[in-house]
């Protein structure tokens, strides 16, 4: 047997983020996840805002982990085939399995990482007890459980999931080329759609280390035939669904492969347990449209290590009463509500038909041309570079290189 204060089972952003946490902390913690070296999944592929990062800096990593992340710099924000405003930007942009590496680069003791599955939970107030798949038991205070969309530990412990929207998006994620030229006019760009009756909100184009990555947003059924175009006939697809993108681009090809991530939005019930606390994607989902699922991870974590863990490990026993002060907790209740709400009214605000929603949209355009405005104002050599005809494309350092 062996004996631990914390025990973290799943290895992904929550998981890894709070044992690298704790580590620091000087907490005796084990991660258990089935995977060394994380494997490529289609999740986080940039990080950015200043909200998201204030957040992230609350773990105390994001200084070091984000030095793996490639900065652009400035953000083109774009619809019917216009420039509406260049923003100052901090958005970097990493693959998810490189995102998960450099934070379990930040993991040290006490802390350590365990590669193996976890089959069997029992729970107390007291301690609980785990047992691998490779037949060793853990002893720990608290489990906290990271699995992501795993469903079949919380089963076991009388934990089920509520889909409150099913498919409430589809994400698409690939690779976007130029073609005749060697780099776009942009360091990254959010092109919003033309017609709410594509069902897609935007499309944003950001750099990640020389490549320039494309991450696709739809409201669509999961058998949607749209989505077999798009695997078929991509730029074609693309193309007829944005017919003015192009004007900001220029050509632009799609390589490799498409990935398609279909988000169900859902909470977990029965989860206010002795000796054990569900974070991030484990505890709810939130629709990637928006971007606040990494907001959820890094308020989940960030509330649960800094705040939580140390009081509960200051006494004896770690029985509901504890745990409930975690789900109560005002600082998670209210970044919970936030992410949730932004996932119902994005998607209506994008699609929505009736007159409402068409008059915010305007406003959104008005909104964005205004500030742009505003901003060439202020800034001549900006305005001069931006009433350029789009396709006198100019080469510029890639945004790797700046980072």
């Amino acid at each position: 047997m062996r004996y631990t204060d914390i025990a973290i089972i799943g290895g992904g952003l929550a998981g890894s983020t709070a044992a690298a946490m704790l580590g620091r902390a000087g907490i005796p913690t084990v991660l258990i996840d089935p995977h060394q070296v994380y494997p490529f999944d289609f999740r986080v592929e940039k990080i950015g805002g200043d909200l998201q990062l204030e957040r992230f800096a609350r773990t105390g990593l994001a200084e070091s982990v984000l030095r793996s992340a490639t900065l652009d710099g400035e953000n083109w924000i774009a619809r019917f085939g216009r420039l509406l405003d260049r923003q100052p930007s901090r958005q970097y942009g990493i693959m998810y399995d490189a995102l998960i590496a450099a934070i379990r680069n930040e993991i040290a003791g006490p802390a350590e990482f365990i590669c193996d599955k976890v089959i069997n939970v029992a729970t107390s107030s007291e301690r609980q007890r785990l047992v691998l798949a490779n037949g060793e038991e853990i002893s720990a205070r608290l489990v906290v459980l990271a699995n992501g969309l795993n469903v079949g530990l919380r089963r076991m412990l009388g934990i089920e999931r509520l889909v409150t929207s099913f498919c409430h998006s589809i994400s698409l994620g690939f690779d976007f080329v130029p073609v005749g030229r060697p780099a776009f006019p942009f360091a990254a760009m959010t092109y919003f759609s033309e017609r709410p009756s594509d069902r897609i909100p935007y499309i944003t184009l950001f750099p990640v280390g020389n490549r320039m990555r494309a991450n696709l947003f739809t409201y669509r059924k999961a058998d949607d035939p749209w989505l077999r175009a798009m695997r078929r006939n991509p730029v074609e697809t693309l193309n007829a669904a944005l017919p003015r993108l192009r004007r900001l681009t220029g050509e632009f090809d799609i390589a490799g492969d498409i990935k398609i991530r279909p988000a169900d939005i859902y909470v977990s019930t029965g989860y206010r347990q002795a000796g054990i606390v569900l974070v991030g994607d484990a505890f709810a989902s939130t629709c990637p449209v928006t971007g606040t699922g990494t907001d959820k991870v890094f308020t989940d974590v960030a509330q649960l290590c800094n705040v939580h863990i140390p009081a509960w490990l200051s006494t004896d026993g770690m029985g509901e009463e504890k745990i409930t002060a975690f789900y109560d907790d005002p600082v998670k209740t209210a970044c919970d509500a936030w992410s949730n709400g932004k996932a119902f009214s994005f998607r209506e605000v994008s699609v929505g038909s009736g007159p409402t929603w068409q008059a915010q949209r305007w406003a959104r355009f008005f909104g964005y041309l205004g500030r742009g405005w505003l901003r060439r104002l202020h800034n001549p050599a900006a305005a001069a570079s931006t009433t350029q005809p789009a396709n006198h494309f100019r080469q510029r350092p890639h945004a790797a290189d700046r980072a």
